[in-house]
């Protein structure tokens, strides 16, 4: 069953230290965009490097400070700054401040983002996706092949990824 969030909706992922609450879902928004509030708590870890093949994301800091590595040089934003992250440029971003970030973000279009992080945020709450082993591992390939239109990981390369993707999603569905 395929999650739709809906605006209002919280979710927690007590591993990397983010909680998210859904302001404007592709329903919402007729596809144009995803919003979300972002809360990254001190010290939280970075996603692996990833990239986004068709969409832009927009964010305004809030309050605290988030660091963000494109093009491998890293940028600290802060209260009420801006910036944006092209289609296709490979980034991470942690809070490595000493209190919380709370972020404004926006993924344009909308594609299937709402319910990529909500899969990963549900997952996150009960530590689904980082058991250690083979389980883990077959279901992240599920989720990436389903999602690859939104969501890419820097490495390996596109090509092993996908010959990767091909053998073990089946595997893990």
């Amino acid at each position: 069953v395929i999650p739709i969030p809906r605006s209002g909706d919280e979710f927690i992922d007590p591993i990397r230290g983010q909680r998210i609450v859904f302001r404007k879902t592709a329903k919402d928004t007729k596809g144009n965009f995803v919003e979300v509030e972002a809360f990254y708590q001190p010290a939280s870890t970075a996603p692996p490097a990833h990239f986004h093949p068709n969409q832009e994301e927009y964010f305004k800091v809030l309050s605290g400070s988030i660091h963000v590595r494109v093009y491998g040089q890293v940028k600290i934003y802060h209260t009420n700054e801006f910036f944006q992250i092209s289609a296709g440029v490979e980034h991470e971003m942690w809070n490595g401040g000493n209190k919380e970030t709370h972020l404004l973000w926006k993924i344009r279009p909308a594609l299937r983002t709402d319910e990529f992080l909500e899969t990963m945020l549900s997952l996150g709450q009960v530590r689904k996706t980082y058991q250690k082993g083979v389980r883990s591992l077959l279901q992240t390939a599920v989720i990436m092949q389903q999602y690859q239109q939104e969501f890419r990981l820097a490495k390996p390369a596109p090509f092993i990824q996908k010959i990767l993707l091909a053998i073990l999603a089946p595997i893990g569905r």
